[in-house]
């Protein structure tokens, strides 16, 4: 279906082309993403931006960006992404790791650091990246709670990519008998989308499951039932962590007031108060 002759560089101006066309800011950065996931990277745009492209590599290409102009996300056609410098297996049902979460990880990895014992516990893990990203980083030893099978694929899958100290748990996090003990550091990056904000969901995110996502009609279903169940798992000296959404903090921190506790706020890199956390 196309033309078999492209060459490197024109391949690479069509697609950004395409791309432009929908409105994808950084059509440059996905346009080489595309390329590299069949062999074509930057290094190969420099020096063999003449070359001709074979016509099974143009239309794998191709096949990839009609997806995206579709608007399937970029990381599930890749199926892979990079989180906290880690590879993370992605794809259909589960939610695509975001630089934002980082945040709530540098939060947990720094705690953790002056810790004798480093056992978390991480709730509603998708991906694992959250969990992932500390038993690397940190040394500690994770258990990962996830509901969803679908999800629960991946993150078993990226335990296994990344090498690491993490238990997954097929169950519900909502469910204090899912998980037993105590813990020197409960984290959780739920679903806290408000109605309103599923309304206007930009396309590409409508792809991701409506349960990583919408967190009841106003945002804190699930902050309001983890309040209640995980605080108490601590051990003495404990950190329980979660990420919140944009302009959601002072109802967050006012849920944790009412199961008195005293909350701290992280903002990410853009300004953002994106984590809320305090101790036992």
């Amino acid at each position: 279906m196309y033309n078999e002759q492209l060459t490197v560089r024109g391949l690479y101006a069509l697609i950004c082309e395409r791309l432009k066309s929908i409105g994808v800011e950084n059509s440059r950065f996905e346009a080489e993403q595309l390329m590299q996931s069949e062999g074509l990277d930057r290094l190969a745009l420099i020096t063999e931006q003449n070359a001709r492209v074979t016509e099974n590599i143009s239309s794998e290409i191709m096949g990839k960006l009609e997806r995206r102009l579709a608007g399937e996300p970029l990381q599930y056609i890749l199926g892979e992404w990079e989180f906290c410098g880690l590879p993370f297996k992605v794809g259909n049902g589960v939610l695509i790791p975001r630089q934002d979460t980082e945040t709530l990880v540098e939060v947990c990895a720094d705690f953790l650091k002056d810790r004798q014992t480093r056992k978390t516990l991480d709730l509603c893990a998708g991906s694992g990246c959250i969990g992932i990203a500390l038993a690397k980083l940190s040394g500690a030893e994770v258990i990962c709670v996830e509901k969803s099978e679908q999800a629960f694929r991946y993150l078993k899958k990226n335990v296994l990519l990344n090498k690491v100290n993490v238990s997954a748990v097929l169950g519900d996090a909502l469910d204090e008998r899912t998980v037993g003990g105590e813990f020197d550091v409960i984290v959780s990056n739920p679903p806290y989308l408000t109605s309103a904000d599923m309304e206007a969901l930009q396309n590409e995110v409508r792809f991701e499951p409506e349960t990583a996502l919408f967190g009841g009609a106003d945002g804190l279903d699930f902050y309001r039932r983890i309040l209640e169940i995980y605080p108490k798992k601590l051990k003495k000296g404990g950190m329980f962590a979660v990420e919140i959404g944009i302009d959601q903090d002072e109802a967050v921190c006012g849920l944790f007031r009412e199961n008195g506790l005293i909350t701290r706020v992280k903002k990410d890199m853009c300004g953002v108060k994106r984590v809320i956390y305090t101790f036992k």
